[in-house]
């Protein structure tokens, strides 16, 4: 119901694109979150979105660099540009019921997972 794609190898600097397609359930009323999982480490939350696109989130960490946003198709983006190395990780989209009450930061708030999709930065 989630379809993560776009990661790839990249230099340390350069942009990439993610994307995830939402399917199989009512958009309204979820944010969509990413989260990344580094080799060795617990996974991380990094961005959310509502569905209105009013709503954002952000880890400090990649503040000023990652970017999220939607499209009307149920498309979530996550525009990474300045990588560094340490966002090496596998990435992944989440999709969580948000009434106002949720944590969007918090990954057990989560219903839908999709597969991931596997960012390298090298340096």
């Amino acid at each position: 119901q989630l379809q993560a794609s776009g990661g790839g190898l990249v230099q340390a600097g350069g942009s990439l694109r993610l994307s995830c397609a939402a399917s199989g359930f009512t958009f309204d009323d979820y944010a969509i979150g990413w989260f990344r999982q580094a080799p060795g480490k617990e996974r991380e939350f990094v961005e959310a979105i509502h569905w209105t696109g009013n709503l954002r989130w952000y880890a400090d960490s990649v503040r000023g660099r990652f970017t999220i946003s939607r499209d009307n198709a149920k498309n979530t983006y996550l525009q990474m540009n300045n990588l560094k190395p340490e966002d090496t990780a596998v990435y992944y989209c989440a999709a969580v019921h948000y009434s106002g009450s949720a944590n969007p930061r918090d990954q057990y708030e989560y219903d839908y997972w999709g597969q991931g999709t596997l960012v390298t930065v090298s340096s």
